[in-house]
């Protein structure tokens, strides 16, 4: 054997052990990174180890303020860089990724990096969070296999419907079919797909329960019965507003002008006038008659009094009270109209006139998720007040040019509350990014209404359900929690049609297809199923389709298997759909001679 020989298969034993070490043993999973220390960087690891995939984090050294402690995820590999260039990518294995996801918060740095991993690995699919929409499209266009996802907009809807009472997806597609998420007293029996949560037997949610029938969540065909939850509540509201509203813009018009100190002024003038002509009337002789003494009253107050050196003392009085009355009356009341006119005025043009006082909705934190939380509340017509403690955050001018009313303060005390009139609102949602502020505006918000709803968005998925459980606030959510499902399923390239939070929870509607030599090959439907974990929908085979198949129908190879699942699940089923990982080949070398 040659000397350029033997360094060549050192080299690729060398290699062999370099990436053995990077990913583990051959054949095991999809290799993928994540780069970024966030909450959705942890959830969305998390969510990958449900299945066999390897993971490389990618992680600064430097830990931040919002660190969401990756280093501390046991079975993955973390790799700690002072910047994320191409140097940094190279050592996390990117060369030989499958996939790489992007989560920072900074969408330039996220670009930045993307084109770096490119260079790297030209074949590399990407998955990239982003919150500005035009750079995202604009990134969609440059990057071929690129899926740029914001988890702001993929959580929004889960905030928009709990504030509303409803769960989402209001509707999705599903093989031809139309369907929606609603209770079960909301739509017709015949409608009902399959149950998805229920009380169960230890007074916590069941998901996927084995008895369908105690399932009140449930995934029916849309089209029958009554509208879903979040459209029934938008079209009551929507009729209360209409009538309400011309009220409603009464009496806040009324409470700004009585308000003013000119206004105060000039009434006190008027209480000064009635009194002087009640007193001009007890001084008169004869019958007390008021009219009179009013006719002569308001003729001092202009100016015409005629002096009477023989009046007594309360004549004399009341007709010097009414004299300096007149002096102040006349420029008070023009400064009461036109002051009033202008207030008016610029009230209806910066839509501050037309403010909520019911059955609203109250927003607090006007961030990239409030944003799209208040937009689509706004799109359907929901009466809002926005709350946000920064005057000069792009969500207050984004309000504004919607026409919402914006309060600048702080949520948590008790004044904003009053000056939003959450008591009196339909539901308050907390979105700011500090997790002790937006409990601590939630329990302010309890404590003047025991049973308002509250949206409460945690950082801490663990925190919010201790919070939900010990305060019995209604929802709390997490953003990274609500998108790291739809992340992961880009990032492995898993068909997911929709997905479904419900409570801490999230479910997924997702198909499959059976491979050659998968476990699922030539079994059973029932095969595929878990008691609340899987349930199958629907069986696709050619053209042929099978809503809730009989469970001892025969899988086939290329058959495609629709399924609602939870995490653990989905990851599941498609390992069992998947053909078996190769077996490593055994090299035997002979040495010597025959």
């Amino acid at each position: 054997m040659s000397t350029d020989d033997v360094r060549d298969r050192g080299l690729r034993a060398l290699a062999d052990r370099v990436t053995a070490g990077l990913w583990g043993p051959p054949g095991v999973g999809p290799r993928l990174v994540v780069c970024g220390d966030t909450k959705l960087a942890h959830e969305l690891i998390r969510e990958l180890q449900r299945g066999d995939a390897r993971v490389t984090a990618v992680v600064p050294r430097q830990k931040g303020p919002r660190s969401a402690d990756v280093r501390g995820i046991r079975g993955i590999r973390v790799v700690a860089v002072d910047r994320l260039d191409a140097a940094a990518l190279r050592l996390a294995g990117v060369a030989e990724a499958e996939a790489l996801a992007l989560t920072d918060s900074d969408d330039v740095a996220n670009l930045h990096a993307a084109f770096c991993a490119r260079e790297v690995n030209p074949r590399v699919r990407l998955a990239i969070r982003m919150f500005h929409s035009q750079l995202a499209a604009g990134t969609r266009k440059l990057l071929a296999d690129c899926v740029v996802l914001s988890d702001a907009s993929m959580a929004a809807p889960a905030f928009v419907a709990a504030a509303l009472g409803a769960v989402v997806p209001e509707h999705f597609r599903l093989s031809g079919r139309t369907l929606t998420v609603a209770r079960r007293v909301d739509v017709r029996p015949e409608d009902v797909v399959c149950g998805l949560a229920g009380p169960g037997p230890d007074g916590r949610t069941a998901l996927l329960p084995a008895d369908e029938s105690r399932a009140d969540l449930v995934l029916a065909e849309a089209g029958g019965g009554r509208p879903g939850g979040a459209e029934r509540e938008v079209r009551r509201l929507a009729r209360i507003g209409r009538w309400r509203r011309p009220f409603a813009d009464a009496w806040w018009t009324a409470r700004g002008v009585l308000r003013r100190g000119t206004t105060v002024a000039l009434l006190t003038c008027v209480l000064a006038v009635a009194v002087a002509s009640w007193v001009l009337a007890r001084a008169q002789p004869g019958p007390h008659d008021f009219l009179p003494s009013l006719y002569l009253a308001l003729l001092t107050t202009a100016g015409n009094a005629e002096i009477d050196p023989a009046a007594t003392g309360a004549t004399k009085a009341a007709q010097v009270v009414l004299a300096l009355a007149g002096l102040a009356f006349v420029p008070l009341l023009t400064a009461a109209i036109v002051d009033t006119l202008v207030t008016v005025r610029l009230a209806r043009e910066s839509r501050r006139l037309r403010h909520p006082w019911q059955d609203h909705v109250v927003v607090v934190g006007l961030g990239h998720v409030g944003i799209r939380v208040i937009r689509q509340l706004h799109d359907l017509g929901v009466e809002l007040v926005a709350v946000e403690k920064d005057p000069t955050a792009h969500g207050v001018e984004v309000a504004r040019q919607l026409g919402i009313p914006v309060i600048i303060g702080d949520a948590s005390q008790e004044e904003v509350q009053r000056s939003g009139r959450v008591a009196e609102s339909r539901a308050l949602v907390v979105l700011s990014t500090d997790d002790v502020a937006n409990l601590e505006t939630a329990l302010v918000a309890r404590a003047a209404r025991a049973d308002l709803r509250v949206v409460l968005r945690l950082y801490d998925g663990d925190f919010a359900t201790r919070v939900q459980r010990t305060f019995q606030i209604g929802i709390s959510r997490s953003v990274s929690m609500v998108s790291a499902p739809m992340f992961a399923a880009k990032l492995l390239e898993r068909e997911v049609f929709a997905t479904i939070p419900v409570e801490r929870h999230v479910l997924q509607v997702a198909s499959v297809t059976v491979e050659p030599g998968a476990a699922l090959a030539g079994a059973g439907v029932a095969a595929a199923a878990r008691p609340g974990a899987v349930r199958v929908l629907a069986v696709a085979r050619g053209t042929e389709r099978w809503w809730n198949p009989d469970p001892g129908l025969r899988l086939q190879v290329g058959d495609r298997v629709v399924a609602v699942c939870r995490r653990a699940g989905l990851a599941e089923l498609a390992g069992r759909a998947q053909a078996p990982p190769p077996l490593p080949e055994l090299h035997v070398e002979r040495r010597g001679g025959a």
